[in-house]
């Protein structure tokens, strides 16, 4: 056996086994047993026991029932999801916060079926991008209770529109009880990672989220540094308002490299993500906040047909700041995946998930979002193993 091959050997069986603990040492958390880190790894409780690479559902199992959807959410829990997104956090007209994708709902309720709505049709200016459609804030929480979920890319999922008009809108005070119920259900500690969308724009109508989101968190007792709570936005500047309002941990999302923040955009700040994801704006980021959620193309490119290049050094350089990497998101239809891993020419059917998924672990990241919480599980599984 050749030295280079003996080397590859070696890190893979280390890698197995400080992958094996990691996973065991989330167990043992849940169970009240010592866990065990993995290396480099901080010793402690909350999400850092989380198993590594956690796998979190992308708005729930949102790759076979309507996005954020308690039927949704409970599917992530049945296939094993570590942590749920339950919740895309917009405001209603009276406060409420619920869980939609968009505060634009027509493309994932009823609305436009609901004559009674139809004059609240309006076109608005959401983060510099105009857009038509029913907005979360011109109702009333009673008003959305009587809308129902419908899918939202029915042209590639058709066969989720079989569970259209089966769920209402989550508020996320309903999210947290629900988390609490799970929680008992199931004999283990259930995870939510909550985002906070838009807050710029919400704050300039006077409907700000990151106070409410508080509020509700503190109301709850999931306000504390090891709280089974995970708060993200693509908004530093909201993040760092949470750190000054909760001890949860924190995530900045980070779109394509060349986009600028929409709070950067509305304050004058002249920075990119390409900025944010230098070691000083990496640096930046881990004084206010525990981890990032890049897109996935920030770990990987892709060339100009769709395949995947060479990886960045992010995932080093964030891990060398002190931060964890959950990039998004991971999707089984060959539209989704990149170029190389697409199988056949119908672009809804499924490509060759598991290999991207292994393409990506290996780049030490710490976990992912996927729609489908089953698939990333056992391509896990087959990393972990080798």
């Amino acid at each position: 056996m050749g030295t280079q091959e003996s080397d590859e050997q070696e890190r893979g069986t280390a890698r197995r086994a400080l992958l094996g603990a990691a996973v065991l040492g989330a167990g043992g958390a849940v169970l009240g047993l010592p866990g065990t880190a993995r290396a480099g790894e901080r010793h402690g409780g909350g999400y850092r026991n989380l198993p590594r690479p956690t796998v979190i559902g992308h708005r729930g199992a949102s790759g076979y029932r309507p996005e954020h959807t308690f039927g949704s959410y409970e599917l992530a829990l049945d296939l094993g999801a570590d942590v749920v997104e339950a919740g895309d956090l917009v405001p209603t007209r009276d406060g409420h916060l619920v869980c939609r994708h968009e505060p634009e709902i027509g493309g994932t309720t009823d609305v436009s079926a609901h004559p009674e709505f139809a004059d609240r049709r309006t076109t608005k200016s959401l983060d510099g991008v105009t857009t038509t459609g029913w907005f979360t804030e011109d109702f009333t929480l009673a008003e959305l209770k009587t809308l129902r979920a419908v899918e939202r890319i029915p042209s590639t999922r058709q066969r989720n529109t079989l569970y259209n008009g089966r769920w209402d809108i989550p508020t996320f005070e309903e999210v947290l009880r629900w988390q609490d119920e799970q929680t008992r259900k199931r004999g283990k500690q259930v995870w939510i990672y909550p985002e906070l969308k838009h807050p710029t724009y919400f704050r300039k109508l006077g409907l700000g989220t990151e106070e409410r989101l508080a509020r509700l968190l503190r109301k709850h007792g999931k306000d504390r540094k090891n709280s089974p709570v995970i708060i993200q936005s693509f908004e530093p500047t909201s993040i760092q308002r949470m750190n000054k309002l909760v001890g949860n941990p924190l995530a900045v999302l980070l779109s394509g490299a060349g986009s600028r923040p929409w709070d950067f955009v509305d304050t004058g700040d002249p920075r990119t993500v390409a900025d944010l994801v230098k070691p000083e704006g990496l640096k930046e980021i881990a004084s206010y906040a525990q981890g990032i959620g890049p897109t996935l193309d920030l770990i990987i490119p892709k060339d100009a047909s769709g395949n995947l290049t060479t990886p960045t050094t992010l995932v080093r350089d964030a891990h060398a700041a002190g931060l964890i990497l959950h990039p998004y998101t991971m999707r089984n239809e060959n539209t989704f995946l990149p170029a190389n891993f697409r199988k056949g020419t119908d672009p809804n059917a499924y490509g060759d998930a598991f290999g991207a998924f292994r393409t990506y672990f290996e780049t030490g990241i710490d976990g992912v979002f996927s729609d489908n919480p089953d698939t990333a599980l056992l391509a896990r599984e087959d990393f972990v193993n080798g």
